[in-house]
């Protein structure tokens, strides 16, 4: 699959593509080169960039998951769950976060809170 096709599938742009493979975050497995030395993607590069996207969403850097999935690396599967765990314990702080904001939210609203602006 040809570099355009797999922006169109993923709807990230062809330069997103391409910044991602200068940051090695991409896998060599997901590339090959035809005889024109044009790129061409397997299939299976759409589901591993849909994780990618989750991952980024999730607030993973661009360098942590290119270590991650680097075989450069050389990372143990002990520091991987380590890089994980940690991403986990900050989303759940970030949750705790957000539901006492919620609350506060909710409580200006229903004119329990003491606050400056009355809505």
């Amino acid at each position: 699959m040809k570099i355009n096709e797999v922006s169109k599938l993923t709807d990230l742009p062809i330069s997103t593509l391409r910044f991602y493979e200068r940051k090695n975050l991409i896998p060599d497995c997901y590339i090959e080169r035809d005889v024109n030395n044009y790129r061409v993607y397997a299939e299976e590069i759409v589901e591993y960039l849909e994780d990618v996207k989750a991952l980024l969403c999730a607030d993973f850097s661009i360098e942590e998951i290119s270590m991650m999935v680097n075989q450069q690396m050389n990372l143990s599967y002990d520091e991987k769950k380590t890089i994980v765990e940690q991403k986990i314990k900050e989303i759940d702080d970030i949750r705790k976060q957000l539901t006492k904001s919620k609350k506060f939210l909710q409580d200006i609203l229903e004119g329990k809170a003491a606050f400056q602006t009355k809505c």
